[in-house]
């Protein structure tokens, strides 16, 4: 049986949301959708960039995986969500800006540096966050406040999934033309903060200072 929670709330979308916005609904039928940011989170049901972001229908292309990591360039054959879905939005869609958003408390992260046992024969999750890998190598081994640590390596993984962006031909040569922008953002999801990397600094710092309060580097838990 289909879940109730479900139907309920897609009842609630045709009573309350779908009718406001049925124009748009429509345009983007008619016309296709013209996003100019591309949105690569994790697939935790806490993070929802188009709830953070208060986005409208086709305003952001978003592509969701465990710990919302982007995989170096590579064209062995295999199977690649990420790496299709990066494609479709820069060379297809023409998208501005890649934003890549992590957040605090992320389980693939704390798998990784728990080294947890496999969850299943395949161990995907595991095959999965061995990306991180290079990020945690360079962190160094952990030290001092078990929180700090993951935190530190939560904010790792974003730098490296930058990194990794530019690896795809296409991508480094937007970049490099200036037609194309690559952010990293952090969300807290008990304090509901945003950061922003700063590319200058590689400092995650508050996106709105002063709302609700300016970021020390740690404090988004």
């Amino acid at each position: 049986m289909f879940p109730e929670r479900l139907t309920a709330g897609y009842r609630a979308f045709l009573d309350g949301r779908f009718p406001g916005e049925r124009s748009r609904y429509k345009q983007l039928a008619e016309k296709g959708q013209k996003p100019e940011v591309m949105v690569i989170g994790c697939c935790d049901s806490r993070v929802s960039p188009e709830v953070i972001f208060d986005a409208s229908p086709g305003e952001l292309f978003v592509a969701r995986n465990v710990a919302n990591l982007v995989p170096p360039y590579e064209t062995d054959g295999d199977f690649h969500g990420t790496s299709a879905a990066l494609e479709f939005a820069v060379q297809a869609l023409k998208v501005k800006h890649i934003v890549v958003l992590g957040h605090a408390s992320c389980g693939g992260i704390r798998a990784f540096a728990d080294d947890a046992e496999p969850l299943s024969p395949g161990n995907f999750i595991g095959k999965w966050m061995a990306l991180i890998e290079p990020a945690a190598v360079k962190l160094g081994h952990p030290a001092g406040d078990r929180s700090t640590y993951l935190t530190k390596l939560e904010h790792a993984a974003i730098e490296m999934s930058l990194a990794n962006l530019m690896t795809f031909p296409c991508i480094e040569i937007l970049v490099n033309q200036g037609r194309l922008q690559l952010h990293g953002a952090y969300f807290g999801v008990a304090s509901g903060q945003l950061l922003v990397r700063d590319p200058a600094t590689g400092v995650f710092e508050a996106a709105i200072p002063g709302h609700p309060g300016r970021a020390s580097l740690f404090d988004c838990r």
